[in-house]
């Protein structure tokens, strides 16, 4: 049994702040088998972290969080960029063209981009697994729809910390049931099914810090490009 970490972001998403050094130093620290680095709409810094994993002791996941026209999606184990704004099914089949696993992180936080503001239930079912527990929660309730909806329709489901900064890397994990410490066993197991979630919550003030952070350099950004 491997315990992995699928859901974290860089200094180089628009709303993280660590680079992937740290991110991997908190994973080897509190005991994680592998990581993948999870960036908004944006490989760079995945690939690295995935290159670099092995001098942590962790098996590296290259990963992305990609825009669908109707939410994020990861997209697991792919080396190339699937642009932002395709649709939901397209997103899925651009993953598995690569090879890749489909996760749908927060379907039912729709506030943040989760893809049932813009999809029926029964489209999230063309899913290869979802986020069934997100450590960025405010009351449970929607990691409890996700929890019972993937269960319902036999659904892989997997957990992830959603971290934004380093410390929180680690705070919601997946179990996946290989001995084999090989990228290729994780995303076979978690096709499969052979997982098992464990999470915590994301103190409220570190999610808020970490919202207020994202604020600021949205509108930083925002602002750069009006001037150019």
């Amino acid at each position: 049994m491997l315990t992995v970490e699928l859901h974290t972001h860089s200094e180089l998403s628009y709303d993280g702040r660590d680079p992937i050094e740290l991110l991997l130093q908190q994973a080897g620290a509190v005991g994680l088998d592998a990581l993948a680095v999870t960036d908004h709409d944006g490989l760079d810094a995945s690939l690295e972290a995935a290159r670099l994993a092995p001098e942590y002791g962790l098996v590296g996941i290259p990963g992305v969080e990609i825009t669908s026209e109707a939410g994020h999606v990861l997209g697991l184990g792919i080396t190339e960029i699937i642009p932002a704004g395709l649709s939901f099914q397209e997103t899925l089949d651009r993953i598995r063209d690569q090879g890749g696993v489909a996760v749908v992180p927060h379907p039912f936080q729709e506030s943040r981009s989760g893809v049932l503001a813009d999809i029926s239930k029964d489209e999230l079912s063309e899913a290869d697994a979802i986020e069934v527990y997100n450590s960025r929660l405010l009351t449970g309730w929607s990691n409890h729809q996700a929890h019972q909806y993937a269960r319902r329709h036999g659904l892989p489901m997997t957990a992830g910390s959603d971290a934004h900064i380093s410390e929180m890397v680690g705070q919601a994990v997946t179990h996946v049931d290989t001995d084999d410490r090989s990228l290729d066993a994780i995303l076979d197991a978690i096709r499969k099914g052979r997982t098992a979630v464990e999470g915590k919550r994301t103190p409220w003030h570190i999610s808020f810090r970490q919202a207020a952070g994202g604020a600021k350099r949205r509108v930083k950004n925002r602002f750069s490009q009006l001037i150019r």
